[in-house]
């Protein structure tokens, strides 16, 4: 029980403050008051399945928590013993990497057994971390040659002016997300040794047209800023014994004047074609810290009743 709610019982805080519930440890046991909605049933499920975490010596992280609660609050049963099942890879800390929520375990279920995959979600859902972690494993199991991260070079509402340097030191402040993540991932010694060789590839959008990815696995990220004949241009790329993650959130759109979203029009442009997956990922699947879901839940809000004023108005 100790090893469960730690010293001061956070675990039952956590769940106090989220579920609106006063519960009670005694000794081996956690009163749970039954309200007649099948709350209690969904705590007491819920509690089982972190026991059953920490006599397999995994003890509940704060995200664990955070979203089997959330799935709870929106009356959704979690199942935490399929995702802690899914180990993706491990970082270099010993930690391993796996989906948290049933969005993201879906999302890894699709790289896995798709050719092409699209993550379209919002900030913190774990779209490139967990593509980065996938490709990762994809190389140390030699399934693929190389990684090839590709970016579209447009500033997020600012301009940065001339950048100094060659085509890598140009490219990298557009790519240091991806990087973080393989930092993470890979010793520093030997990502830096993968760019040296080319099994990680770093390449800006533009300079993809006219290639062939073989026995790669590609990564475009943000593509929210690609255009549809850059989307297109991207996609036939793909070579044999290939695979692609395209992600990107269609609320941050930063291209120029009226150009439309090559992510936004290729999913009608690409439905119903076999071997091309979407996965859309939600405010319930972000893991970073918590009040992240609530900006994003904030701005959906905002974002919603401008259109109906909007709307309205017109």
């Amino acid at each position: 029980m100790s090893k469960l709610l730690g010293t001061r019982d956070e675990i039952l805080s956590t769940i106090e403050e989220r579920l609106g519930v006063s519960l009670v440890a005694r000794g081996t046991e956690i009163h749970i008051p039954d309200d007649g909605t099948g709350l209690a049933e969904d705590i007491a499920n819920v509690l089982g399945q972190f026991v059953g975490m920490t006599v397999r010596g995994i003890r509940p992280s704060s995200i664990d928590i955070r979203c089997a609660l959330d799935s709870v609050a929106e009356g959704r049963r979690p199942d935490l013993t399929s995702l802690i099942g899914r180990t993706v890879c491990v970082t270099n800390r010993g930690q391993q990497v796996r989906p948290y929520t049933r969005g993201q375990m879906e999302y890894v279920d699709a790289v896995e057994s798709s050719d092409i995959v699209f993550a379209i979600g919002p900030a913190g859902t774990g779209k490139t971390y967990l593509a980065v972690a996938m490709a990762v494993a994809a190389l140390k199991a030699s399934k693929i040659d190389r990684i090839v991260l590709v970016r579209p070079v447009v500033e997020a509402g600012e301009r940065l002016g001339y950048l100094p340097g060659d085509l890598l030191e140009k490219v990298e402040p557009y790519i240091r997300p991806l990087y973080d993540s393989f930092y993470d991932l890979l010793p520093p010694e030997r990502f830096n040794r993968y760019i040296e060789k080319g099994v990680i590839e770093i390449a800006p959008l533009a300079y993809m047209r006219g290639r062939t990815l073989n026995g790669s696995f590609a990564i475009l990220d943000e593509a929210q800023n690609t255009t549809r004949e850059q989307m297109k241009m991207f996609l036939t790329r793909l070579g044999l014994d290939s695979k692609a993650v395209i992600t990107g959130d269609v609320t941050q759109v930063d291209l120029p004047g009226n150009k439309e979203s090559g992510l936004i029009s290729v999913k009608d442009i690409l439905k119903g074609v076999e071997g091309v997956t979407f996965c859309d990922l939600s405010n319930n699947d972000v893991v970073r810290h918590n009040i992240v879901q609530k900006i994003v839940k904030a701005y959906e809000e905002y974002e919603k009743n401008g259109r109906n004023l909007r709307a309205l108005v017109s």
